[in-house]
């Protein structure tokens, strides 16, 4: 049985990476930057996965635990950041950070 070429993973993964960037640099909500991000993770783990099914070695899966567990930090740290701002300002629009400086 022949698996997913390596050329179709990695061109998944960069359509996923730039509808991430995407979505970082065009959304003004903080929570759809952070579900962004989010996917920006998912693509990077997915082009790990499929460099290690390439050359036959589990370093890409040890690297997309890595990633998980980055993007786990992320959510937990943004989620702090999300309910802080809403608390303070009453709005999750991020041109209110610049209100924030000191």
């Amino acid at each position: 049985m022949t698996g997913v070429p390596i050329e179709h993973g990695l061109l998944l993964a960069t359509l996923l990476f730039s509808l991430g960037l995407l979505g970082v640099l065009v959304r003004r909500n903080i929570i759809f930057v952070l579900m962004s991000m989010e996917i920006m993770f998912n693509a990077v783990g997915l082009a790990f996965i499929t460099g290690g099914s390439r050359w036959m070695q589990a370093d890409g899966q040890i690297m997309f635990m890595l990633v998980l567990t980055l993007a786990a930090a992320e959510v937990a740290v943004g989620l702090a950041l999300v309910l802080q701002l809403y608390k303070r300002f009453k709005t999750l629009d991020l041109d209110v950070l610049s209100k924030l400086k000191g």
